[in-house]
């Protein structure tokens, strides 16, 4: 029997697995989404609206029947549903009574002397790990959403070139960027575009998007390039710069990096007010962890020495996938609690199979219909959900000097 072996050409069976997988998913979206079609975001019960916004079902109920704001809309059960737009609409409103400012609208304050800006500085938010698998797409995405649902201006940033944040906002990066439209058009060293071409509204009112894709790795290769010819200048800077044009238009940036420590990740740290470390608790990685931080530290050390102030508002620990049954992840979880203390975040997040289930129609947990899960499956995902969403929200009204 003749065994004999010939040879691939690995480099065409990758081009063509690429090719059947990019296929498939287009099909998979014509049939979700046809080509006409666009993402909407899901309308809210009473009761959600009401939590979102801070405030009883029943006062709801009478700003309706007082003909105040937005009308929802009534089920066939007579019950109301509110949709995001009319959420927001809700906000406007009730921050003209609210008892202190910010109530309602909690995003940056305007500066007391006219014209003066912004009394509080814009949020940038690095969410980085260095192994994939520890939910950092995961987090970003919801983190953006839940804030923008809360009502703060929010623009959410792929910086990864896999596009996992792009795809779930319904953007499909190989067929929708042909002619670019990533961040890497307003950081290119030749002509940059203005960060405002790149920026694309989404289906949540308050959430903007700058999607990615794989031309965002020409960052990684035109730096050292541009480093030999001496005019890359603070090449770290230019994530900083590009999002100084559009300062006054957000309260928070959220920045979905790399997972790995290139280029784009040095340049997205610099920028970053605030960084987001995922960790999955388990041993493996927090030992790869320990060599991240290590690089993280020596590269930050570099950057420091060219004149960069590497002063960040705050850095956080957020334990993704945690199972609390887990008992080797307990002591895990206790180790670094005892080891970085405030540090890590006092809410975590549980691993869910409402959270993958979600994603197989990229869907965030805050898209998805509650009805289409098992009820405690998706109360207790969505409830872990903000409780880490709430905390970072906290973080932020601190460091705007509010409680």
């Amino acid at each position: 029997m003749d065994h004999t072996y010939t040879p691939e050409d690995l480099n065409a069976v990758i081009r063509q697995h690429s090719e059947w997988i990019a296929a498939q998913l287009h099909a998979q979206r014509e049939s979700l989404f046809p080509p006409n079609a666009t993402k909407s975001m899901r309308k809210f019960t009473s009761g959600e609206a009401a939590a979102l916004l801070g405030v009883n079902d029943s006062y709801l109920r009478k700003l309706h029947l007082d003909g105040k704001g937005p009308s929802p809309e009534l089920t066939a059960g007579n019950r109301r549903q509110y949709t995001a737009e009319d959420i927001q609409e809700l906000r406007v409103l009730l921050e003209k009574t609210a008892r202190k400012p910010g109530d309602y609208l909690p995003g940056r304050r305007l500066h007391p002397e006219e014209g003066a800006g912004y009394a509080d500085h814009m949020q940038i938010i690095g969410v980085m790990n260095f192994k994939g698998g520890s939910g950092k797409t995961t987090t970003s995405a919801h983190l953006a959403q839940r804030l923008a649902l809360k009502g703060y201006r929010v623009l959410a940033i792929d910086l990864d070139p896999q596009a996992s944040l792009t795809a779930l906002h319904g953007v499909q990066p190989e067929f929708d960027l042909k002619d670019g439209g990533t961040l890497f058009d307003a950081i290119r060293y030749d002509d940059p575009a203005p960060i405002s071409s790149v920026i694309r509204k989404t289906y949540i009112p308050n959430l903007d998007l700058i999607p990615g894709n794989l031309e965002l790795m020409e960052f990684e290769h035109d730096t050292p390039r541009a480093l030999a010819q001496g005019n890359a200048g603070l090449f770290f800077f230019r994530v900083k710069e590009a999002l100084t044009q559009v300062d006054s238009d957000y309260d928070v940036v959220v920045i979905d990096c790399p997972p790995q420590l290139g280029f784009l990740t040095m340049s997205a740290l610099s920028a970053a007010t605030g960084v987001l470390v995922t960790i999955h608790p388990e041993m493996l990685d927090v030992m790869s962890m320990s060599q991240f931080l290590r690089m993280t530290a020596d590269l930050m050390d570099v950057i420091a020495q060219s004149g960069a102030d590497m002063s960040h508002d705050w850095m956080r620990y957020l334990l993704t996938r945690y199972e609390p049954s887990d008992a080797p992840q307990n002591r895990i979880v206790a180790f670094l609690r005892t080891m970085y203390g405030e540090k890590v975040l006092n809410a975590q997040m549980l691993k869910s199979t409402a959270v993958s289930d979600a994603g197989l129609t990229k869907q965030t947990l805050y898209e998805v219909e509650r009805s289409a899960f098992t009820r405690s499956t998706y109360d207790r995902a969505v409830e872990s959900l903000n409780a880490v969403n709430d905390e970072i929200s906290q973080l932020i009204q601190e460091t705007w000097g509010r409680k």
